[in-house]
């Protein structure tokens, strides 16, 4: 039986303006694992990921690079219990 892992991260830097939630989205879409990405109001991105253990960690390790125009600066992350997301949207 797969275990299913979820981890919140938010991402800091020149992370809005650079096509940040729809890389993240296809980066999710193509690892395999679901959950959101949405921008805050403080110029960070936050996204959630669920899925199995070493695609959660791959999705977050595209977030700490981001698209080729973005630059992080940190980024935030916490496991959380799943809660059984289905596909990937960007909100």
């Amino acid at each position: 039986m797969s275990t299913r892992v979820r981890r919140h991260i938010v991402v800091r830097g020149r992370v809005q303006g650079v096509a940040f939630r729809w890389s993240t989205r296809d980066a999710a879409q193509r690892i395999g694992v679901d959950g959101w990405v949405c921008n805050q109001p403080d110029g960070s991105v936050e996204a959630v990921f669920e899925g199995e253990p070493a695609a959660v960690a791959e999705a977050e390790a595209f977030c700490a690079q981001g698209p080729p125009a973005a630059h992080v600066t940190a980024v935030e992350s916490r496991d959380e219990p799943a809660e059984g997301l289905v596909g990937f949207e960007i909100r």
